[in-house]
């Protein structure tokens, strides 16, 4: 873990964070006492950005944490409220190298997202072109490190006075969450995952998707200028059909597109959701928001690669076996066992089609995390623990079975021969 440097502002933030914990047990005494996920994620939302963010860890992790704090911190939502447009000005002036008024025509003074490590203003360049930036709020990272040094110190105290704790690896799962959430505050290397995305798409010759350019000269590790983008989400069938005149056809450019990446790119995009999806006005697949992606180790590859053969040709024997390479166990599976518990699954999540009349686009990400949650208490029922990037690959593939489901419901994805998820 990286050292604590930032002195009496990281011990000022231990003392709110051990006086919320305080309150809270204090609480807990008295008789206030909601069941213990519900509590948790209370204490976390007030103890602000970096528990905000570890609430969301737990929720998009059920390779690590039980089932009912996964569903419990579906709730911990990534809002605040957007700080005063001055601050914003401040922190793009001080991360510029020139004045403001000669790189921004214009600023939007109204935020139009904000979340606990950076919100999101709408501008114009003075060269003309639409663009968003993204910035990060003053102090985000040193709260961050001093959070995460105090987790992990905790965790290898609780390690040591419990030893099976050390099965769970709770101090590895620390460093796990410091490793993403230091990258999300890091917008050179989002940039760099943007033109990474960018130059996959040119080399695969894929002119049907794209993702925001991203405007150097206008980017630090602080703030990030890119490409506005104008659209819909990708389940918004009604808007979609003002944009495209096929949707299914948009779908599967979307899931083409991904499924490449998985062999053609250093990187899958980990978080395929509505909201980072997009049809644009001219038709075209907007990927957007690379701050969260997932690689494959190359020794796991092949038994990724293997699990997706087998789920396509519905051969649960055959995805028995790849989670049986793909995950880390101690003791003796039963590959026939896994493999019926498996079907019985995919027997019940094939039953769960979607009612059209009233479907939402928040209930896909509940189907998503239901069917994922299932998918790995099956396989931790027969001993297994996957990694984190194994559940973040699954959790797209489950996306895209829901995008079916909306836009596409008599497509059956493993026959199509449009859709070329091997290749």
């Amino acid at each position: 873990m990286t050292a604590v440097t930032n002195g009496l502002k990281g011990a000022f933030r231990i003392g709110q964070t051990l006086s919320v914990l305080g309150r809270t047990g204090v609480n807990w005494a008295l008789g206030d006492r909601p069941p213990a996920p519900r509590l948790l994620r209370q204490t976390f939302e007030s103890l602000g950005a970096t528990y905000i963010k570890l609430g969301q860890f737990i929720a998009s992790s059920p390779t690590f944490f039980p089932k009912a704090y996964v569903e419990e911190f579906q709730y911990c939502l990534d809002r605040t409220p957007s700080l005063p447009f001055a601050t914003i000005r401040r922190i793009i002036a001080a991360e510029l190298d020139r004045p403001i008024d000669q790189v921004f025509a214009q600023i939007e003074p109204e935020a139009l997202a904000s979340a606990s490590i950076a919100q999101v203003h709408a501008a114009r360049l003075v060269s003309g072109e639409e663009v968003v930036i993204k910035v990060q709020k003053p102090g985000v990272e040193n709260i961050l490190l001093t959070d995460l040094n105090f987790l992990y110190v905790s965790a290898r105290i609780l390690e040591t006075l419990a030893p099976k704790l050390s099965w769970t690896s709770m101090s590895g799962i620390v460093e796990e969450i410091q490793r993403t959430m230091m990258e999300e505050c890091d917008f050179i290397k989002e940039a760099n995952n943007l033109q990474v995305f960018r130059d996959f798409l040119h080399n695969t010759h894929n002119e049907d998707a794209t993702v925001p350019r991203v405007y150097q000269h206008a980017s630090t590790r602080r703030i990030l200028t890119m490409e506005r983008f104008h659209g819909v989400p990708l389940t918004d069938l009604e808007s979609i059909r003002g944009y495209a005149r096929d949707p299914e056809r948009t779908l599967i450019t979307a899931m083409n597109t991904w499924f490449a990446s998985l062999t053609q790119c250093e990187f899958f995009h980990a978080d395929v959701h509505a909201g980072n999806l997009m049809v644009l006005t001219d038709g075209r697949v907007g990927f957007i928001d690379f701050g969260i992606v997932g690689r494959i180790r190359p020794d796991t590859w092949q038994a990724v690669s293997d699990f997706i053969s087998a789920v396509m040709v519905g051969n649960f024997e055959g995805v028995a076996d790849a989670m049986i390479r793909i995950g880390v166990t101690r003791q003796t599976v039963v590959a026939a066992d896994l493999a019926d518990d498996l079907r019985r699954l995919y027997q019940q999540m094939d039953r769960m089609v979607p009612d059209m009349d009233s479907y939402q686009p928040d209930q896909a990400e509940d189907d998503v995390n239901s069917i994922l949650m299932d998918m790995v208490k099956i396989g931790e029922g027969h001993g297994l623990h996957f990694p984190r990037e194994f559940a973040l690959l699954l959790k797209q593939f489950l996306y895209f079975d829901r995008y079916v489901h909306i836009l596409a419901p008599e497509m059956d994805v493993f026959m199509d021969d449009r859709l070329t998820l091997l290749h």
